[in-house]
């Protein structure tokens, strides 16, 4: 996706941004962006969260086929600045506003989408860096150096900004949104799956806390269908069209082919959805690339991504109903909610259903896969099996693959030219200059004398 072209021309359309990404909020002047309009721009930059080839390597579901770099783990820092500066500023300006036009819908749930955005937005990020500024963060001019949150205090925040979005929401649509059309019963249902996964996070470090969050945004309410999935939709247009059309189709980069471990999990057991993620090479054979490989590299002998999933409007899936029901599948194994092992193999098969469903748009395939031996459910290899079906389900949304395979160690993953896979990503190199005391303290709150490195462990992530 053109990210930056969508960015100024929403800022000349609306001649609403200025240095700092502060906006002045007032629905009686036209030449100002409204507070669904801010929401929508902040929709715009949601594909960048799944859309990233770094993302992919670190889930290891591609392969670099020409020049592998990115893919040997060479680079330790990458910015969050700009999610701060795009989507989070406009999303605070919402929720610091003073009026809230009702033709644009109830006041309420204009919060309550920002609230749901925003918290959406910094669970990506503290999963990627860990300790990052939150409580003092978004200041614009009136602080350029907040402190860091310790990610612990961050997501008790979030968990209560998601339960107050969920509980405010009021019966009316909002106008202006490009993700659900103001349908404000999809947003409260996104509030309280975003929360369920969120808790399932803690379930190594904090069990019981993970297990409370986990029932209450459950029996609050989550997504009942794919049509609750929080789906980016790209259009046939070049200013909004998918990342990988504009890598592989307009700048004909062949450069990502399906990874080995990938094909290895789905060739054999014959996945309906092996199609889609991926091409057969020249040979009409579905063929994975080594992670990591230097040698030996091709553009036609392996199996490139796939033509559905680099469309010019192709579909970018971040929050699914398959992933909560691989979820409650897990909770459900952990003796965290009342169903057992039967509850555990009844979601686990309405999550595959659903997996196959949403990536094929037909679930006729999935008896005969379900059947498939390692696919079948068994209790004793419960675990494993969940969170492989969901990391094959996750494809192309590699940070959270990446998060879930850090949580549970499943699937067992290439280590390229003898690499560990890194558990987290440095910090933006800016920082030591421009936030210097607050970056060194939460560096060495977590870290210790390891410094800011990629394989430091976040606090959810510690043994």
């Amino acid at each position: 996706m053109k990210i930056l072209p969508i960015i100024a021309i929403t800022c000349m359309v609306l001649g609403a941004c200025n240095k700092f990404g502060d906006l002045n909020v007032n629905p009686n002047l036209p030449s100002q962006a409204s507070n669904t309009q801010l929401i929508a721009n902040s929709q715009l930059y949601l594909p960048v969260l799944a859309e990233s080839p770094q993302g992919e390597y670190f889930a290891q579901y591609l392969s670099e086929t020409q020049y592998p770099n990115l893919s040997l783990f060479n680079q330790v820092s990458a910015s969050f600045y700009g999610i701060y500066q795009g989507p989070l500023m406009n999303l605070d300006s919402v929720l610091r506003a003073k009026v809230y036009n009702p033709a644009e819908g109830p006041g309420a749930n204009q919060q309550a989408v920002a609230k749901i955005l925003k918290a959406y937005y910094f669970w990506h990020v503290t999963d990627r860096w860990g300790d990052v500024p939150y409580s003092a963060a978004l200041q614009g001019k009136s602080d350029f150096t907040p402190v860091y949150d310790p990610q612990e205090q961050l997501y008790n925040s979030l968990f209560a900004e998601l339960t107050d979005a969920s509980n405010m929401i009021v019966a009316g649509n909002i106008s202006n949104d490009i993700i659900y059309k103001g349908n404000i019963a999809k947003w409260k249902k996104l509030a309280n799956t975003i929360r369920l996964l969120m808790a399932l996070r803690l379930s190594e470090v904090a069990p019981e806390k993970a297990k409370t969050e986990f029932n209450a945004a459950l029996a609050a309410g989550i997504m009942t269908g794919t049509a609750d999935n929080l789906t980016f939709q790209h259009l046939a247009e070049q200013a909004n069209e998918s990342f990988w059309y504009d890598q592989v189709s307009d700048q004909n980069r062949k450069w990502w082919a399906l990874s080995l471990t990938l094909v290895d999990k789905m060739k054999p057991v014959d996945d309906p959805r092996l199609p889609v993620y991926g091409d057969k090479n020249s040979g009409g054979e579905y063929v994975g690339l080594e992670f990591g490989k230097q040698d030996g590299l091709s553009t036609t002998a392996y199996s490139l991504l796939g033509a559905e999933v680099r469309r010019q409007d192709a579909k970018v899936y971040l929050v699914t109903y398959a992933q909560a029901l691989f979820a409650i599948a897990e909770a459900a194994k952990r003796g965290w909610t009342g169903g057992g092992e039967a509850e555990a193999e009844a979601s686990y098969k309405a999550a595959i259903r659903e997996s196959i469903y949403q990536w094929t748009g037909d679930s006729a395939s999935y008896p005969a896969f379900y059947a498939k031996p390692g696919i079948t459910y068994v209790p004793a290899n419960g675990m494993e099996q969940i969170a492989t079906q969901r990391w094959v389900h996750l494809f192309m949304h590699g940070y959270e693959a990446w998060a879930e395979w850090r949580r549970t160690g499943f699937p067992v993953l290439h280590k390229p030219q003898g690499k560990d896979i890194p558990t987290r990503q440095g910090y933006p190199s800016d920082e030591v200059f421009n936030n210097r005391d607050n970056y060194n303290e939460a560096v060495t709150r977590q870290f210790g004398g390891a410094g800011d490195g990629l394989y430091g462990k976040l606090w959810w992530d510690k043994p």
